[in-house]
């Protein structure tokens, strides 16, 4: 008689051989006397209760792999496995009882977990006295679930995980394994079918594309000394603060080994960081870096939501560049994707054999734009899933804001669909009222757990209240994108000058609802890709008309209310558009002329920004702007006046959007006395001509455009001139 059969039921070794059994824990292990070990390639099997204590497995028949004995209950042991070729000892990982706690299996259930990284994903721990790592995923409509890589050959019948009751976690603590182990789920879903491996929705790595698997790291080790920045961020993102955003996308700022690949995150911490600063940002915007298969997608279409790109490094390392920038001074600003994720088959996309993360309905659930899939912000997992990830980033990267993608396409459920091609809301509405709570409950969660961080929505239609408090019924963002004055803007310097004067409007119409929103004025990657032309490429003109007009434009913006935004390569006027598989071109930098120039400008920009307030300090509110005269179309001239707080010295700029020098213009000025040029366009220094005033004027008691007192300038052609009270 074989002496396993009483062991062993026959039907569930066969389950278990099958990649079917649904409860390995209570099959494989220790139970009431009698262990149960899968280790296939052994021919024997020992079990190690003591220094001189062995028990030997018997093999199953008709079950390969599986090996079977008494031993007494509750005792510890190890496994000594061999076949002819080797012999190794582990820990069995069907010993070990639960590593999740009841508290974090009930928020998980209830869909509350704000910080489900610290429960799901892959941890490097101590369990019941040995190293290993525990992993765990949601994946409530599988059958079975397995942790698979190359320390159990890719094999889902090795590492089944237990399930935790109705929550639909998974989990399992595998002994010996550390950080850098590779891995994926290994599920089947419901009725059975085997689905493609999935990597880890919570992993905090993955491998180097085109490979997509997951990978163990540690991010419970690290290392900050930017205690200063942290406490004092708060005053430096608010609304009266000056702030000049970089943004950059961290493959082709600049690459190395002539060109054939990325920086690191440590040659980031020191080029990157060190340049920003150089040219006077407050901030540097970071596009997406979770992880993603397709480099084209430049981060916008994420897997890893919880995974910085290996692209520049590991985890670690892209805190030290974090780090590296607060301690210069600079923010850090991360895009985040909660709008769309894409398809791929160890994505998201049904996860478990379901529609998990996804609407089931493609009326609701996929992107016609993109071809990617929306996620289900009713369900109340998946809402937490995202709201999780924007604490993980601010918390455990010490990020100081997110900025959201394609907000606008969260907003509206018919957002870029043709009529029949939409459900709409309970109340027959178009507007997506689970994507709105699920904006509103981010916004309040980070301002209420992270404080100083600030939060920003590229939100292109004309949605009431982004950013105005939750609690007055608007959406809790800080700031906004101030999309359409970027397209009118744009529109009118696109323009020869000689039709500029009719369309002089589009240059005054964003002050009247500069209020509205508190707006940030984006001149982002969308504006100079996909045949748009880069921003010295939009001016028309020759050469040297082009570098003033977008001197000219640039000036506008920087004294325009609105905090500043400026993608990599505008600042420096390159000429080619942005390709994401290159480097900037900074070779046109070492030619000197209006490149330098352009450049020059706009670090003298922000450096003057930041120690004048009448610059920034009224930047959301009326009291900070006003017209001196907004209706000279026929010469194409703008003045206004800028003001800070009681007591800061006034601005005022004079514009002139023509190619022709305007001598003995007369300006209003808002107080008698000298007013200092504290900065020309056409200086020579920013490859102008040095027209202008010689450092400044003296008003004189003529009223003009309503002010009391008056002087002549001259304006010099496409330039700007700012002046300052004495």
């Amino acid at each position: 008689m074989d002496a396993t059969r009483e062991l062993v039921d026959m039907a569930e070794a066969q389950a278990l051989l099958a990649g079917t059994h649904g409860d390995p824990f209570g099959f494989l292990g220790l139970h009431g006397g009698v262990l149960r070990v899968f280790m296939p390639g052994a021919t024997r099997v020992v079990a190690l209760t003591g220094k001189a204590t062995e028990t030997d497995l018997w093999a199953v028949p008709g079950a390969p792999g599986l090996f079977a004995g008494r031993l007494k209950r509750g005792r510890k042991y190890r496994l000594r496995c061999s076949n002819p070729e080797a012999t190794w000892e582990v820990d069995d990982p069907y010993l070990f009882g639960p590593v999740l706690g009841e508290i974090d299996e009930y928020l998980l259930g209830e869909g509350t977990h704000r910080r489900i990284w610290q429960a799901l994903g892959a941890h490097v721990t101590t369990h019941e006295g040995v190293q290993g790592v525990h992993f765990a995923v949601w994946a409530p409509s599988a059958e079975r679930v397995s942790v698979v890589g190359d320390f159990n050959f890719w094999d889902g019948r090795r590492h089944p995980m237990r399930r935790r009751g109705a929550t639909g976690v998974w989990e399992i603590f595998i002994p010996g394994l550390g950080e850098g182990a590779v891995y994926k789920y290994d599920i089947l879903g419901s009725g059975g079918q085997h689905l493609p491996l999935k990597a880890d929705p919570v992993g905090f790595g993955s491998e180097h594309p085109p490979a997509n698997a997951s990978v163990v790291r540690r991010i419970d080790r690290p290392h900050w000394d930017d205690r200063g920045w942290m406490d004092s961020r708060k005053a430096r993102q608010d609304i009266d603060a000056a702030i000049s955003v970089y943004e950059v996308h961290l493959g082709s700022w600049k690459r190395a080994d002539h060109g054939q690949r990325p920086l690191s995150y440590h040659e980031l911490a020191t080029d990157l960081v060190d340049y920003a600063a150089w040219m006077g940002f407050t901030h540097i915007e970071l596009l997406p870096v979770s992880e993603h298969p397709f480099d084209g997608s430049w981060g916008y279409q994420p897997i890893g939501m919880y995974a910085p790109t290996i692209r520049h490094g590991t985890p670690d390392e892209f805190r030290a560049l974090v780090n590296a920038a607060h301690n210069k001074g600079l923010g850090v600003i991360l895009d985040w994707v909660p709008g769309h994720f894409p398809t791929d088959p160890h994505g998201l996309g049904r996860f478990d054999g379901t529609a998990l993360y996804e609407h089931a309905d493609p009326k609701e659930g996929f992107h016609q734009d993109w071809n990617t899939l929306i996620y289900n912000y009713g369900r109340r997992e998946v809402a937490n899933y995202l709201i999780s990830n924007a604490l993980y980033w601010l918390e455990e990267y010490h990020i100081d804001g997110l900025r959201v993608d394609a907000v606008a396409s969260m907003l509206y459920r018919d957002y870029s669909r043709a009529e029949g091609e939409w459900i709409p809301n309970i109340h027959g509405g178009r507007e997506n009222l689970e994507a709105i709570a699920l904006l509103q409950t981010m916004n309040t969660t980070a301002y209420g757990e992270v404080p100083g961080i600030v939060t920003v929505a590229e939100e292109s239609t004309a949605f009431d209240g982004v950013s105005r408090p939750v609690d007055t019924g608007g959406l809790g963002f800080g700031f906004k994108w101030n999309m359409g004055w970027m397209n009118d803007t744009l529109d009118y310097i696109g323009r020869e000058p000689v039709h500029r004067k009719h369309h002089h409007h589009q240059m005054t119409f964003g002050l009247h609802y500069a209020y509205s929103e508190n707006y940030i004025l984006p001149i982002s990657h969308d504006e100079v890709v996909h045949g748009k032309g880069s921003m010295i490429g939009k001016m028309p003109g020759d050469e040297w008309e082009k570098f003033a007009n977008l001197r000219a434009y640039y000036a506008f913006m920087w004294t325009h209310p609105g905090k500043k935004l400026l993608f990599m390569g505008c600042e420096f006027a390159q000429w080619a558009e942005w390709d994401h598989d290159a480097s900037l071109d900074w070779h046109l930098l070492d030619w000197g002329g209006g490149h330098r120039g352009v450049q020059m400008l706009v670090r003298d920009l922000n450096h003057l920004m930041r120690a004048t307030p009448a610059l920034y300090v009224n930047d959301t509110r009326p009291e900070g702007f006003d017209w001196i005269d907004a209706s000279d179309a026929a010469n194409s001239v703008y003045v206004y006046v800028r003001r800070g707080r009681e007591g800061d010295k006034q601005i005022v700029v004079a514009l002139n959007f023509t190619p022709v020098e305007r001598r003995g213009y007369r300006l209003g000025f808002p107080t008698p006395g000298r007013w200092n040029e504290i900065l020309n366009t056409d200086a020579s220094a920013y490859g102008g001509a040095n027209r202008g005033n010689y450092g400044g004027i003296e008003t004189e008691g003529v009223g003009w455009h309503g002010q009391a007192q008056s002087a002549n300038v001259t304006l010099p052609p496409l330039s700007a001139i700012i002046f300052e009270e004495a």
